[in-house]
């Protein structure tokens, strides 16, 4: 590991104590340098409620002891209310959690064994977390590298895009319903029955939450640094990937913060020297250099990398999963990723053209289109990406392209324009751009939606007026896509994407007078024009496997009444850990179901199991939620329940309804 790079001895401390200004004490899981009380160290914070002792080791033992061994104290901290740390959880990204996120940082810096600079890291939760604290300027904080994260908790979250309530507003707030259910290490806290108990008592129930601000309002805009991006003086590597929902964030980030620098690969949600698809880079050794040179002051040159690194895939056939993804990396400065050439192609009768030509067509999809589109977040390596789109393509509006003379490069965010009208006060748009094989297989490039309520911006929506053309504009997500030449463009134009977002509560036509879509282009060059090392990783967590793990996804007809069914089965496994004894095991599970000419018939459910414990304690929580809708109001069931030794030890049923405001 590391070639010749001087390589410290390291200790680890698995329950390092901070004890914040309220008396709470949260608790840190430390790497660092053995002598780093007599040669300070910077210090790498990741800071989590994915709970350290069992919901992140994976991934941290192949990351922080790799840099404490290159003379970094990395600090993984459980945030409030989780893991092994004390208090109680409340929302996502809440003045609090900020708040307890900036004294840890001056708690660190004024430790003996810190020198008194710290960076900041993570992927999502930790990636949009390491950006807000960053706006808030604690002073020891240099750096960061924000991974999978976004500007624009509105826009660009699980919650709603475009304007369309997501799905995963209600499938992440599940799985965050069963991560934060589960109880402290017994072996860590002779507290823990109590510290579970008044957990588990004060669980919020997020979805409802969240569904109670359907348009932007203030509690979307606090932790949304696109509201002022001078606000970040830290210095900012963001990483994403084209697998990955968060695909946006990175080049807004390049194109609004001086000095910060992007990496995108083809990457599911995963840090990018275990991603996949493959190829994967050495992530360690880039960050190790964005580290020294922000933290230690070493010249290590990032200031001249490129701006924009990306990885530029070759167009290929439709798969639900992929393993590697061929392409070569691109690099561009600031100014020319922001200022691509355009190409304007039309939407018209006669399908996709150069030329501006009439346009009459009607849509009226089926309320299960979009079953193609995958997952929204792909995470869990199942086959979670878009499948062949014939299906969905069948159910709407289709603009087919001229055969290609030549491979044409796509690398930014496709913006659409229509016309349009619908027959319905309240209805939603979806387009995809495809790709088209010659032999009529049809791959998903990239795609975005609109709730038409939103055409004019997201603070203030407004119902459409049935019959009026409205002119609306909606920019599909960034993407670095080569379409070879002999294959075609497709727009297609659906009302429906289900189930990555809930229907409008009445099926709509819509009438398309009009439409133009901006391609991004940049010149097709033939190899990499950069170069990554490989991977490095460190040692990987020592595991006995006590349950393998296994992964469904299965759509379902009922040919009785015709309900379409998505079936979501995720087994995570179980496992022991080989140090420390704790046991550790989940099952997650998703029905996604509707009824093609009814739109109230939408209904999401969510179960989850969680299981810890160790030696002869078997702790265990159950969480079930629910969710439907009629015209005017969202309904939602939750229940949670704790086991100690399969008696049931609490048990919580909650009932809400929210009403739909132009959603």
């Amino acid at each position: 590991m590391g070639g010749n790079v001087f390589l410290h001895e390291i200790e680890e401390l698995p329950d390092l104590g901070i004890v914040l200004s309220d008396g709470c004490r949260l608790s840190a899981r430390v790497w660092r340098p053995v002598d780093a009380c007599d040669d300070p160290a910077p210090v790498i914070l990741e800071y989590l409620p994915y709970r350290k002792r069992d919901g992140t080791a994976a991934r941290d033992a192949l990351t922080h002891p790799w840099f404490a061994r290159r003379g970094y104290a990395c600090v993984r901290v459980d945030m409030r209310g989780n893991g092994d740390s004390q208090g109680l959880m409340e929302d996502e990204y809440t003045a609090q959690e900020l708040a307890d996120a900036v004294e840890v940082i001056d708690w660190l810096a004024a430790q003996p064994w810190c020198s008194g600079s710290v960076g900041m890291m993570g992927i999502s939760w930790g990636g949009f977390n390491s950006l807000q604290v960053a706006a808030l300027q604690p002073e020891p904080l240099k750096a960061i590298i924000t991974l999978c994260s976004t500007v624009d908790r509105f826009a660009d979250d699980i919650h709603y895009k475009g304007g369309c309530l997501l799905n995963e507003n209600l499938g992440w707030g599940a799985t965050m319903w069963a991560y934060s259910s589960r109880a402290p290490d017994p072996a860590l806290r002779a507290d823990w029955r109590e510290m579970w108990l008044e957990r588990l008592e004060a669980e919020p129930f997020m979805p409802a939450v969240w569904l109670r601000h359907q348009r932007r309002d203030a509690y979307w805009r606090h932790g949304s640094v696109c509201e002022d991006y001078s606000a970040i003086k830290a210095r900012v590597l963001a990483v994403g990937g084209w697998g990955d929902a968060y695909k946006n964030a990175v080049p807004q980030i390049v194109a609004n913060i001086p000095g910060a620098k992007g990496i995108v690969g083809p990457w599911v949600h995963k840090y990018p020297h275990f991603a996949v698809p493959e190829p994967r880079i050495g992530f360690l050794q880039e960050a190790l250099r964005w580290w020294d040179r922000w933290l230690k002051g070493i010249d290590t040159g990032v200031e001249d990398d490129p701006d924009y690194r990306v990885w530029l895939m070759d167009g290929v056939r439709p798969a639900t999963w992929y393993t590697a993804r061929p392409g070569r990396w691109i690099a561009d400065d600031r100014a020319v990723a922001v200022q691509r050439s355009v190409q304007r192609m039309h939407l018209t009768d006669g399908g996709l053209a150069e030329a501006s030509a009439p346009l009459a067509a009607r849509v009226r999809s089926p309320q299960d289109c979009g079953m193609a589109a995958g997952e929204y977040c792909a995470i869990w390596l199942g086959p979670e990406m878009p499948g062949d789109q014939r299906g969905d393509d069948a159910l709407s509006a289709c603009f087919d392209g001229p055969t290609l003379e030549a491979d044409l490069d796509i690398v930014g965010a496709p913006r659409v324009r229509l016309g349009v009208a619908s027959d319905r006060p309240q209805a939603q748009v979806a387009v995809r751009l495809n790709h088209v094989h010659p032999d009529g297989a049809s791959t998903r490039i990239t795609y975005g939606v609109l709730n038409l309520s939103h055409r004019d911006g997201h603070a203030e929506p407004a119902p459409l007026a049935p019959g009026r053309v409205h002119d609306i504009a909606l920019d599909l997500d960034h993407i670095a896509y080569r379409v070879p030449r002999g294959h075609r463009l497709r727009v297609a134009v659906s009302s429906a994407y289900w189930p990555l977002v809930w229907p409008s509560p009445e099926s709509a036509t819509l009438e398309l007078t009009g439409g133009t879509i901006d391609l991004p282009l940049r010149p097709t060059l033939g190899g990499d024009e950069w170069a990554f090392p490989p991977p490095e990783t460190d040692e990987p967590w020592q595991t006995r496997t006590l349950r393998e793990p296994a992964h469904v996804r299965r759509i379902e007809r009922d040919l009785v009444t015709d309900e379409v069914r998505l079936v979501i089965e995720d087994d995570f496994g179980m496992v022991e850990d080989c140090d420390h004894g704790g046991i550790s095991g989940s099952v997650a599970r998703e029905l996604w179901s509707i009824q093609p000419d009814d739109p109230l018939s939408a209904r999401g459910r969510c179960h989850w199991t969680e299981e810890t414990g160790r030696g002869d304690l078997r702790l265990r929580t159950e969480t079930f939620c629910e969710m439907w809708s009629d015209a005017t109001q969202f309904h939602m069931t939750a229940r949670l329940e704790a086991y100690e030794n399969d008696r049931l030890i609490y048990k919580r049923d909650l009932t809400d309804s929210v009403p739909r405001d132009n959603l």
